[in-house]
């Protein structure tokens, strides 16, 4: 522990160096230089503090959540300035070792430029802990099947995921995003999982909140996520885990959710069905405790299925090309990193899409399709920048009675 700190601290004195030398001393005044140092002193301060009382007993505070918002606030703009100052002198000396030209106005001009590319990202942090972390948007998708039931043609799934109710500090957006989901006009409410960080009581002070969740013509059912286990802290005892993981389960019925833990249901509208089938967290790097045989016994090749599944890397590995055909997965897990660039029909882009194929929103193999919800709320990083906690309404559609 010691030793990662003092490597830690070592990564950032270098960094300071650097912008300091590179940046600041030529170019501030000696009123943004001491306002520099005082909000960097504090910083850095503050997320040390963090570390040094950090229990692991308990879990991640939410001050240690706001001391990361602090550091990425200070340190993103920093590395993306340097970098492109980097780039960018380099490109200069190059030019000017071919052309023999002076080089001090283009320097002056490139060290301006990187500081306005540094703002860019400083601006949006800002905006995203500020405003970004409760701004729920609605997303809609049409989809369509050949063999999906005609009396579900037109039917339409709601969709959130990733409650991390333990980051949450303003009831005043909860209950706007609350009122915002029971304005859909929806048959179906699902929840894919994490709803807490840790800890069953971390929801407590939200029971009444999401119990005013409307009641859906075709219920409300829901799975469990990767944080749902109790894995991220160090229990007294087994015991104490295995309490904290009732606790939990308990929490879905106290707000009238169907908790689904590999099993499945049967959705019926006119004398047909759709069955609805809801596994245990299976992520590539995290807890396997999903099992699709177990959750889809009873059901058959031929029926149209609907997966829950937290982790989308579920959906390559195992439900993708399995044989007992599941149409439509639904999954959340990456919050889009809660970092990224979004402008509809041009650009979608976060580096979270390295780790993960299926990141965020809606993706086709064939004739399967996986919607990678945004998450609902947020976790470590007490912000989103870009990537907008999401409400998700998913039209089913059968091919033959499209208009």
């Amino acid at each position: 522990m010691l030793t990662r700190l003092i490597i830690f601290i070592a990564i950032l004195i270098s960094i300071e160096g650097l912008f300091y030398r590179g940046i600041v001393y030529d170019n501030w005044n000696s009123s943004l230089k001491w306002g520099h140092f005082f909000f960097t002193s504090f910083v850095y301060i503050f997320f040390i503090y963090q570390i040094l009382k950090f229990d692991r007993s308990q879990g991640p505070s939410i001050d240690f959540y706001w001391a990361l918002g602090f550091l990425l606030l200070s340190i993103v703009p920093k590395l993306l300035s340097l970098f492109f100052l980097g780039i960018t002198v380099l490109g200069d000396v190059i030019w000017n070792s071919a052309t023999k030209e002076p080089s001090n106005s283009r320097r002056q001009f490139l060290k301006n430029l990187s500081i306005v590319i540094g703002s860019i990202p400083f601006l949006g942090i800002i905006h995203g802990i500020w405003k970004g972390r409760y701004n729920f948007k609605v997303i809609r998708h049409a989809i369509a099947f050949d063999n999906l039931p005609e009396a579900f043609h037109g039917f339409k799934i709601l969709q959130i995921s990733d409650i991390h109710s333990g980051s949450f500090d303003n009831p005043e957006k909860v209950n706007y995003a609350i009122d915002l989901i029971n304005q859909q006009e929806a048959d179906l409410f699902l929840f894919t999982g994490d709803i807490v960080n840790t800890k069953a009581t971390e929801f407590h002070p939200w029971i009444e909140t999401f119990k005013k969740i409307k009641s859906f013509p075709h219920g409300k059912f829901s799975v469990l996520g990767n944080h749902d286990y109790g894995e991220y802290v160090t229990w007294p005892s087994e015991k104490d885990k295995e309490e904290n993981f009732k606790a939990i389960k308990d929490l879905h019925p106290a707000i009238d959710f169907q908790l689904l833990c590999n099993e499945n249901v049967t959705i019926e509208k006119n004398a047909q069905q759709i069955k609805l089938i809801g596994v245990e967290n299976w992520g590539k790097n995290f807890k396997k405790a999903g099992d699709l045989t177990l959750a889809s016994k009873g059901t058959l090749k031929e029926d149209f299925k609907v997966l829950m599944s937290h982790d989308p890397s579920h959906w390559d590995a195992e439900v993708k090309n399995h044989p007992n055909d599941y149409h439509l997965t639904l999954s959340g897990h990456t919050h889009g990193l809660q970092f990224g660039i979004e402008i509809p029909g041009f650009i979608k882009w976060s580096p979270i899409k390295y780790l993960y194929e299926q990141w965020a929103g809606m993706y086709q193999d064939q004739d399967k399709f996986i919607n990678v919800n945004r998450g609902f709320g947020y976790h470590a990083f007490p912000g989103r920048v870009g990537i907008w906690p999401e409400i998700t309404i998913i039209e089913l559609q059968n091919k033959k009675l499209q208009a």
